[in-house]
Parts: structure tokens; C-alpha cells; sequence
């Protein structure tokens, strides 16, 4: 409880800059003393502040009265930041982001690729290790600090606020090539609704006279310059990659992607562009739909003929793998991109939570759901391979050589085709894929608009819509290279270099600043707050070493051998490598650029400078009662 906080003081002690010591102070603030009004819910600036339009920190705002610190003060309200309207809205937000089209295509092939049951464990120990600690850092402290990627800084180590500007870049890079996959899985919707489908014939107009049916009633044999339907249909009517000659040559802009995209974006804009409370509510279709139509694809596949050659390829353990050091990059790789830490996107999600929300048990549930979901993807993806091969009468590992979008949009579709009722599961299955990256995309996108307008809330604060439509006109305009006819040398060229090494630089970055900058003492005193218990020596083991080593792990890694790419018969020239080191470097050079202009901007000598840059900016207020306190 709290008494009322009153003074007789004279007001001309509350000299400016200074905090008055009596007078209702309740604590000190950095930039200026909050004073606490008697009815115990207002406040007014410190005499230092008069006349000043200020934002309070931890996503409260308000305009300061010219008052002086006396007993005719005006008296400030505290706009609350948004919160969900539900904890599931939360949870399904989190879970929809982190469980996308890469849960499907990604996992299984490396899983079978790198020892099938025996990858399950370096997966595990990757996830309980560096996974998982890092999602839960990352939603702690978005819930504590309210503030989104670029803002949140100022309260925990100023000098590496330029993470926040790197993190908005690679969420738009994302944003320019992900929806375009999400473009393809819309126009093969679209090409659904037939009777037959398109890809399950040789007699269409982009065919060649290398297609050939196997599933056709007649015997016909399959040579090395065969084709199946499903792959011209892809590659020739969908993609028409055959009217480029690789990335120094695109050709023109397809336009029934064009369109594909342009309605994609449009869903996008009108559902996040009021904020959480909008976007909280298409979750609950784009997050549970994908989890229906799993369980019934995971059925139809399971009694396929010939679906338990896929399991057993796909499980079978191989243990001379674990020996290998690409199997365990190839594990850390997958728990990291597929639980999603660095795109500030949990930072976003976060913020608008309840101050004493249990983000711990968040953390656990969704990413316990995430992995699982990527389990049992494989089932549904190797049931229907297994399914192939028995038509084919080929061995799986001849079956299961797509990889990447090729395994969704080639072999799967296939079989899809070729299934009793194709019509029907090709439409959902299609969905099922819109809807996985639907909600990825909102998220990515919201990491970008709450890092944007909690750094500038007196121009964008209340032009959220304005800025939400221009944002995503720039990611429509991004993508338009990805919708040429090499569109998809393009994508593939921006998937593995735009993204990856980036993401990993910044989220080591980001778990330095907070273990060894702000402290990682602090920082469980800050959970203390949320949770009423401090995380356990688990947790700071691996927050303040652990989780460093396994992204620098990584990092090196993948910068020691950068992969060679190829994309069906095109093979990427040299210069694609600097190219794609170029784009990855673009979004993380910010980092020390702003490194570089907060030591200039600062006063004072070199250490001095230093250490004001590492210090904390603004305090970020708790609840206490009915009013709100400054952390200091």
C-alpha cells in the first residue's frame, strides 16, 4: 500500500535537473522526475521539463504541463500502450510466426538428410540449449520494456540501438521474397479449381516433349531428360524460368504473379494495419487452419499405399552421422530460424503484453508447439513420398531429391494429383501453405511498424494506417525483381544470404549487450518484476555463455563454407557469392555505423563517452498499485 505523498517544501527547491527529494517524488529518473499527484493516478513533470512534449518511457506518452512544482499543478494522464485483447490472441500470434512454410519443407529434408531419428538429437540439445533460452530472452524483454527493435536500446545499452535499424532491414529483405513464395502457392489455389488438375497431364501448351506421365495407364518409360507434368508446370507456367538465362539476365515481370502478389499484400494491409487488436483475431484462422488440414493430409497420407517406405526413410536412424560437425551446424541452423529470435518480431509481440504475463511458460508452450509441428510435418510430407516411390517403383532417396520450395510445388503436388479426390486436397493444401506464411508475413511486418513507431511516435504515432500502406507498398516494390522470370533465382539467392548470416550476427550481438552490457544480473532482477521468481542458473549459463557460443558457432560456419547454390539446371556464377555477401552485410553495417556516431555525438572524452553510451538512457516504468514507478 501506499500513503499519500505530501510536502510543504518550497517549490524553488526543485531546481532544474534535479529530482526533488521530497514533494511526492516516488523515484529518480534519468531524464526527468515524475511527480506523483495525491490522487495517486496522475502525474506532472519536474520544473526542468515545463513546457516540453515528451513521450514516457516503457510505451506511455503524454503531454507535460507548463506547470511549476507547486500546488496549482496540472496534472498529466498515462495513455496505456496497447495490449491484446486475449493471452490466446498472444499465443496464437507467436505460434503462427514461428511456424511457417519452412516447418514443411525445411525440416524434413534436413532431418532425413543429416541421420533421420538420430538428427532428433542434436535438434534437442540445440533447442534446450540455444533455442529456446533465446526466444524467452527475447519475449522477456520486449514484455518488460514495452518498446519495440529500435527503441528498446535507450533502456538497455544505447550504443547498440543500431541492432534495432539492422533487424528493420532484414525484415523488409524478408518481406521482398517471402510473400513471393506465398504468390506461387496462390496462383497453384487458383489453378485448382478444375476438374483435373493442370499438372496431371502432358497435353497442355507448356508442356515439352520431354513430359512424361508415369501415372498414365500406358507403360512409358522414364529416361534422364524425362519430365514429370508437375515440374513443367512449376517451372514452365508458373515460374516460365525457361525465358530467363539466370540473374544477369531476368527478362520481364510476370503478371499473373504480379496480381498473385498484389492481393497477398492487400490481405496483409487490412489485417495488421489497426494494430494487435486486428491482427489477434485473423490469427485465429491463419494459426489453427494449417493445424486441421496437417491432421487431415497426415491421414490420407498414412493410408497410402506404400507411406511406410516414407516413414521408415524418414526415421531411420543413422548414428555414424552425429560424427559429422555439418549435422550439428545443420541442427543449431534449424531450432534458430524456425523458432525465430533477431526479427524482432518477439520483441514487438511482447510489448504488448500484461506487465505480469507469464512470458516463461509462453516461451516453453509455443516453442514446445513449433517443434513438434515440425515433427510431425515430416510424416505428412514422407507418407506421401513413400507414396510416390511405391507408384514410381523407385528407392525414396530417388523420390525425395527436391528440396526447398521444389518439395512442396513439384513432388507433393504430384502425388496430390494423382490422389482420389485431388481437387479437394490440392485446395487445402494450398491454403494450408497461404495461411502458413500469412501470418509470418504479419508478424515480420509488425516487427518493422512497432520498431518504427515507438522510435518516432510524434510523427508516426498516430498515423499508424499511413505508415502501415506505405510500408507495404516498399515491400510490393522490393519484391517485383522476385516476379520476373528468373524471380526465382532471385528468391533463392535472397533466402540464403540475405537472412541467414545477418540474423545470426544480430542476435549475437543482442545476447552480449544484454548478458554482459546491461547485465545479466539486471536483467533477471527486471523477470523477478514480471514473474516473482528469477530465472534459475540454467538460464543464465546459457543466456551469458552458452547461447553466445552456439550463434558464433554458426555464424562461422556458414561463413567458412558459404553454399554453393543451384537451382534446377542453373548453376550460380562466382560472382553471385560477393553479391550475396554484399545484401547480408548491408542490414548488419548499421550496427557499427551507429556505433560509430553515438560515440561522436556524445560529450566528454573517449571513456567517458563509452560509458555513457553503454548507460542506460530512459528508465522503464513498472506497475505498482494504480500508478506506474521508474526502474532505475
Amino acid at each position: 500500500e501506499t500513503e499519500p505523498l505530501t510536502s510543504k517544501k518550497d517549490a524553488s527547491d526543485c531546481s532544474k535537473g534535479e529530482d526533488c527529494k521530497e514533494n511526492g517524488l516516488l523515484v529518480r529518473n534519468p531524464k526527468s522526475a515524475l511527480r506523483l499527484a495525491e490522487d495517486g493516478n496522475k502525474v506532472h513533470p519536474s520544473q526542468g521539463d515545463k513546457g516540453e512534449a515528451a513521450q514516457i518511457s516503457n510505451g506511455y506518452s503524454g503531454v507535460q504541463s507548463s506547470a511549476p512544482c507547486n500546488g496549482e499543478q496540472q496534472l498529466m494522464e498515462l495513455e496505456d500502450r496497447e495490449t491484446w485483447s486475449k493471452k490466446i490472441d498472444f499465443l496464437l500470434s507467436v505460434i503462427g510466426y514461428a511456424v511457417d512454410l519452412g516447418n514443411v519443407w525445411r525440416f524434413p529434408y534436413i532431418c532425413y538428410q543429416n541421420g533421420g531419428g538420430a538428427f532428433l538429437i542434436p535438434y534437442t540439445i540445440m533447442a534446450i540449449f540455444g533455442g529456446i533460452p533465446l526466444f524467452y530472452m527475447e519475449l522477456a524483454l520486449g514484455q518488460y520494456h514495452r518498446n519495440g527493435c529500435i527503441s528498446i536500446w535507450r533502456k538497455i545499452c544505447p550504443i547498440f540501438k543500431g541492432i534495432g535499424f539492422a533487424i528493420c532491414v532484414i525484415d523488409l529483405y524478408v518481406a521482398s521474397y517471402y510473400n513471393t513464395i506465398m504468390a506461387w502457392a496462390f496462383y497453384y489455389l487458383i489453378s485448382s479449381f478444375t476438374a483435373e488438375l493442370p499438372w496431371t497431364s502432358c497435353r497442355n501448351p507448356w508442356n515439352t516433349g520431354n513430359c512424361t506421365n508415369y501415372f498414365s495407364k500406358d507403360n512409358v518409360s522414364w529416361s534422364l531428360h524425362s519430365t514429370s507434368p508437375a515440374e513443367e508446370f512449376y517451372t514452365r507456367q508458373v515460374l516460365q524460368v525457361h525465358r530467363s538465362n539466370g540473374l544477369d539476365d531476368l527478362g520481364g515481370i510476370s503478371w499473373q504473379l504480379t496480381l498473385c502478389l498484389l492481393l497477398i499484400f492487400t490481405i496483409v494491409y487490412f489485417s495488421i494495419w489497426k494494430g494487435v487488436k486486428t491482427s489477434g483475431k485473423v490469427v485465429w484462422v491463419t494459426a489453427t487452419f494449417p493445424y486441421i488440414i496437417l491432421f487431415i493430409l497426415l491421414i490420407r497420407g498414412a493410408t497410402l499405399p506404400g507411406a511406410w517406405r516414407g516413414v521408415l526413410y524418414y526415421l531411420k536412424p543413422d548414428w555414424q552421422k552425429l560424427l559429422a560437425t555439418e549435422v550439428w551446424v545443420d541442427a543449431a541452423a534449424q531450432i534458430f530460424f524456425s523458432l525465430g529470435p533477431g526479427f524482432g518480431v518477439l520483441l514487438a509481440y511482447a510489448s504488448y503484453n500484461k506487465f505480469h504475463n507469464n512470458c516463461y511458460q509462453d516461451a516453453l508452450v509455443t516453442s514446445t508447439v513449433n517443434c513438434l509441428t515440425s515433427f510431425v510435418s515430416g510424416f505428412v510430407i514422407f507418407t506421401v513420398l513413400g507414396y510416390m516411390a511405391e507408384m514410381r517403383n523407385e528407392d525414396v532417396s530417388e523420390v525425395a531429391k527436391d528440396t526447398g520450395p521444389s518439395l512442396l510445388f513439384i513432388t507433393y503436388a504430384e502425388a496430390i494429383a494423382n490422389m482420389p479426390a485431388s481437387t479437394f486436397f490440392a485446395i487445402i493444401f494450398f491454403l494450408m501453405l497461404l495461411t502458413l506464411g500469412l501470418d509470418s508475413t504479419f508478424a515480420g511486418l509488425e516487427g518493422v511498424i512497432t520498431g518504427v513507431l515507438d522510435e518516432f511516435p510524434h510523427v508516426w504515432g498516430k498515423r499508424r494506417e499511413l505508415f502501415v500502406l506505405g510500408l507495404t507498398i516498399l515491400c510490393f516494390l522490393g519484391s517485383l525483381a522476385t516476379l520476373t522470370f528468373g524471380g526465382a533465382y532471385v528468391v533463392k539467392l535472397f533466402e540464403e544470404y540475405a537472412t541467414g548470416p545477418a540474423v545470426l550476427t544480430v542476435v549475437f550481438l543482442e545476447a552480449v549487450a544484454v548478458s554482459w552490457f546491461y547485465g545479466i544480473t539486471q536483467f533477471c532482477n527486471d523477470v523477478k518484476e514480471m514473474l516473482g521468481s528469477a530465472p534459475g542458473w540454467y538460464w543464465r549459463v546459457c543466456w551469458v555463455a552458452i547461447s553466445p557460443l552456439f550463434l558464433l558457432f554458426v555464424t562461422c560456419s556458414f561463413l567458412s563454407s558459404p553454399p554453393e547454390l543451384r537451382l534446377f539446371d542453373y548453376d550460380y556464377p562466382y560472382w553471385t557469392t560477393v553479391v550475396g555477401y554484399c545484401i547480408g552485410t548491408s542490414s548488419i553495417i548499421f550496427i557499427p555505423i551507429y556505433m560509430l556516431y553515438r560515440l561522436v555525438i556524445t560529450p566528454g572524452t573517449l571513456k567517458e563517452r563509452i560509458l555513457k553510451s553503454i548507460t542506460p538512457e530512459t528508465a522503464t516504468e513498472i506497475p505498482f498499485g494504480d500508478i506506474r514507478m521508474n526502474a532505475v
